[in-house]
């Protein structure tokens, strides 16, 4: 017979249990209230999208039996899609059943009065240091069979990640190497590529960046005793640590991880100088992790006039060392072995998002990325991004290293030319400022490919700043002074066409075109660098050229171009226009005549006025194909080859007076030879 006092406490708990379970089955049902008509919810398995059609915003669905948490939909294009997920099966009394005491824990964190689990956040774990420290407090092994038996749901993973986090806070105080094996375990099991989809499911988009931050503060109070080169050694989370001196010449840490569940993987190493080394008055210790995955799940905080996401092409790699030693050499091995490297980068834990600025690339060879970083309490991680615009095909860099080759040899001719035919060809104003066009595009284009290759050979952190500034600067004013010459070259064409009774004097088309050739250019060059470079915004950060995705600095030079070409393709409409102006009676073979000389003048002024980069919008649409690359690459890599060839050879003037210049050459060296071979001359030789 049990007391009358026991049988009263049973009811009461009894009681408290059912009312507690009614009182949740009637918020539910006051939830959906709310929810628009038409849309049921369903209990027990777990609907793939929402029933009826996609009219309201979003509708929500419960979770599948033995889970708690609700599933969003957002309605996208009258379609439903997955936006949230706030599904767990994980709760304070599950991780700790089985174990001594669990009766005591699962009241102590009813006592603790845990907000019910809703539709914005995961169940808090307030009280899971205190079951740890009952349970197991060595080595927290007591919660570990309960997280990896649990299926990795986006509710379960913020679960862990609090759970995770709860950890760092209050058990920090004394960390072993048995405590980082466990908490490493853990922290593997929300890391697995399996459940990498579900981290975009978190209603909270700063679970990856807390993560991150508590496996770090929980690897700076591990306590090293002696060397030990593998602590955690998991599938998607390593952690390494040695004790380290100033005596010691250097210190690397190495890393082979697989970024899938295959024997093909990558590698990253960071290597502590000893310069670096040189600067601990007493023994230290570093500790390194790497995880191969966590690069896909970080989500950056919200970058402005930052439009496409900033992948990761590597190894994420942690660093804990004393305070007083701060720069760090990283190698990278690429996920993407096919595709270019934007930047070395640190993530900034307090911003939330990588930052340029933490690193330096020294290198970028093949398949391997060497980065020299800087340590700080607010950026321990690194890795590399990769450049999803810049197209890695051979074929372009073969296309281009040819084709600027070509380009330069054909200008230099192209000038040589003009200078042996000039006295013959200027006779009037407008041929005079027709070459004297020419000229300048050809010097202006000659002068923007030599100062092109010098800047791809430069990194704008690696090398010095000021002088990739300069190569910077002095790359957008020879390139706008060439568009601005080819638009004054379109605009004597105009002029050449409409006026034709009144001519203007040779010193006023002089004035013009050198306003517009170099005033204007050096008026937008000057203004770019006036407002950008104070804030370190005026180049990017990989190579030595106008930045685009802080300052927009290339605007500058986009806007004013693709101008250009809409003006100068207008002018040769024009042009084409008024060639075919048709003859009274005219025969076939007359309009064939038309067509074959519209069709020259296309040819010559497509090259003299640009309209190639025209095709560089076709770049810029996402996924493109690369052979629109290719014929972009191949149209403007050989610009200065078909400036000399329809600007300059089929330009029967040019080459009337270039003969007429050969012939004198000639008739002036057979006139030297028959003078020295004259009578008299020889009458002169034999009488000396």
């Amino acid at each position: 017979m049990k007391s009358p006092a026991t049988m009263i406490c049973c009811l009461a708990l009894f009681l408290a249990t059912e009312c507690s379970h009614y009182r949740s089955k009637i918020d539910m049902k006051d939830r959906h209230k709310y929810q628009s008509p038409g849309r049921k919810s369903t209990v027990g398995k777990t609907q793939e999208k929402c029933q009826g059609a996609c009219t309201t915003s979003y509708c929500v669905q419960s979770c599948a039996k033995h889970f708690r948490g609700e599933i969003g939909f957002t309605c996208n294009q009258k379609k439903w899609q997955k936006s949230t997920e706030t599904c767990t099966s994980l709760s304070v009394e599950t991780l700790f059943q089985g174990s001594n005491g669990a009766s005591r824990v699962s009241i102590a964190a009813a006592s603790a009065s845990l907000p019910n689990l809703n539709f914005r956040a995961p169940e808090p774990v307030n009280s899971v240091a205190q079951g740890i420290r009952k349970n197991c407090p060595l080595d927290y092994g007591c919660i570990i069979n309960v997280v990896k038996s649990s299926e990795a749901t986006s509710g379960n993973i913020a679960f862990i990640v609090e759970l995770l986090k709860n950890i760092s806070i209050d058990l920090s105080d004394s960390v072993t190497q048995e405590k980082m094996k466990s908490y490493g375990k853990v922290a593997n099991h929300i890391l697995d590529t399996a459940a990498v989809s579900n981290w975009a499911f978190i209603p909270d988009k700063n679970a990856s960046s807390d993560l991150l931050q508590s496996v770090n503060l929980f690897a700076r109070q591990l306590h090293l005793h002696n060397d030990s080169d593998s602590i955690v050694d998991e599938l998607f989370i390593q952690t390494k640590g040695f004790r380290i001196n100033h005596s010691i010449s250097e210190k690397r840490f190495n890393f082979s991880m697989s970024t899938k569940n295959t024997t093909e993987g990558i590698s990253g190493m960071i290597e502590i100088p000893r310069q670096e080394l040189w600067k601990l008055q007493n023994a230290s210790q570093a500790v390194s992790i790497a995880f191969p995955t966590l690069g896909a799940i970080l989500n950056e905080a919200h970058l402005q006039n930052v439009s496409l996401p900033r992948l990761v092409n590597g190894l994420v790699l942690s660093v804990v060392l004393a305070e007083n030693l701060k720069q760090i050499l990283l190698t990278f091995e690429k996920t993407n072995k096919s595709q270019s490297s934007r930047a070395c980068v640190g993530w900034h834990s307090r911003k939330r998002r990588w930052d340029e600025n933490a690193c330096v690339m020294i290198r970028d060879i093949r398949n391997k990325v060497r980065c020299r970083c800087d340590s700080s309490n607010a950026v321990m991680s690194f890795s590399i991004l990769m450049s999803p615009k810049s197209i890695t095909d051979k074929v372009l860099e073969y296309i281009t290293c040819i084709g600027l080759s070509v380009s330069i040899l054909s200008l230099i001719f192209c000038l040589i030319i003009e200078a042996m035919v000039w006295s013959r060809v200027v006779v009037t104003e407008i041929s005079y400022m027709r070459h004297v066009c020419i000229v300048n595009i050809a010097v202006w284009l000659l002068t923007a490919n030599v100062c092109f290759i010098i800047a791809s050979n430069f990194n704008s952190k690696a090398q010095n700043y000021n002088l990739c500034v300069a190569v910077t600067f002095f790359s957008h004013f020879f390139y706008l002074s060439l568009f601005f010459w080819m638009l004054f070259k379109a605009l004597l064409i105009i002029y050449g066409i409409l006026v034709v009774f009144h001519r203007m004097m040779k010193s006023c088309m002089m004035a013009i075109g050198f306003a517009i050739g170099y005033g204007c250019p050096l008026v937008i060059a000057v203004t770019t660098v006036a407002i950008t470079e104070p804030g370190k915004g005026y180049m990017r950060p990989e190579a030595c050229w106008l930045n685009w995705d802080s300052t927009k600095a290339l605007l500058a030079f986009v806007i004013p171009a693709l101008v250009i070409v809409v003006v100068n393709l207008l002018v040769v409409f024009v042009v084409a226009v008024n060639t075919q102006r048709p003859f009274i009676g005219s025969s076939k073979s007359q309009d064939v005549a038309i067509i074959m000389r519209i069709s020259k003048n296309v040819a010559i002024l497509t090259p003299l006025l640009g309209l190639t980069w025209g095709f560089g919008i076709t770049t810029l649409i996402e996924d493109i194909p690369s052979v629109f690359h290719i014929i972009f690459a191949l149209l403007n890599a050989f610009q200065g080859f078909f400036i000399l060839l329809f600007g300059t050879i089929m330009d029967h003037k040019i080459t009337d007076a270039l003969k007429m210049s050969m012939t004198l050459l000639k008739g002036k060296s057979r006139a030297a030879e028959n003078a020295t071979l004259s009578p008299t001359n020889g009458s002169k030789l034999v009488n000396h």
